[in-house]
């Protein structure tokens, strides 16, 4: 759906241009883009490689592990179905751990890992749990400690000081987490998503 929106707006561009005569102006634009992006990807390379460097040592230092712990105690809240001794709880945890450091390599695994675990909890493949819908909307605000890759940008567009975006993203990112999970729970309180019981959903069907 987002490749079709994105042909129709360059379509668009070059039918309205075509009317307009300007046809040239927007083959200079997209030329011109074309080279910015190129090096920004570029000038990303060494500044990337420096954060996930950094993001790394703080991994394998047992950094993770320790939010981790410090967020064992939220996680009970969040998901009361899962069992706080089940390795799908460990793995949201890591996720969500690495995700706020800005690891988005390492947390994908845990991410994956967490949602097969979670559906051996459920008792209908088809429907996501509110486990599931819960996790999913705390992995998509993600909270950001340390926004890696919004400091990267911003350094290799020339920023002097790249590091300030720390303490917006952290609060932009904390309210857009407190609001996803704000959702979930109203949403999942609703008849039309409250999760059904097997005889009931026997019934449905």
């Amino acid at each position: 759906m987002l490749n079709i929106i994105w042909l129709g707006l360059i379509i668009s561009a070059i039918i309205i241009s075509l009317f307009n005569g300007t046809t040239d102006a927007v083959v200079l634009s997209i030329t011109s883009a074309a080279q910015q992006a190129v090096t920004i990807a570029i000038g990303l390379i060494g500044i990337m490689a420096l954060w996930l460097g950094i993001m790394r040592i703080a991994e394998d230092a047992g950094l993770i592990k320790l939010i981790g712990r410090l967020l064992t105690p939220i996680m009970k809240a969040l998901f009361p179905s899962v069992p706080a001794d089940h390795p799908a709880m460990g793995s949201m945890t890591l996720n969500i751990a690495a995700n706020m450091l800005g690891l988005g390599n390492a947390a994908t695994p845990f991410g994956l890992r967490a949602m097969e675990q979670l559906a051996k909890l459920n008792p209908h493949p088809k429907i996501a749990t509110n486990a599931m819908c819960t996790f999913l909307a705390i992995n998509t605000s993600s909270v950001q400690l340390i926004p890696t890759t919004a400091i990267a940008i911003l350094a290799a567009n020339g920023d002097m000081h790249p590091t300030r975006i720390i303490f917006p993203a952290l609060i932009a990112t904390c309210c857009s987490t407190i609001a996803a999970i704000f959702a979930v729970k109203f949403f999942e309180k609703l008849p039309l998503y409250r999760e059904k019981a097997s005889h009931e959903l026997i019934a449905t069907e």
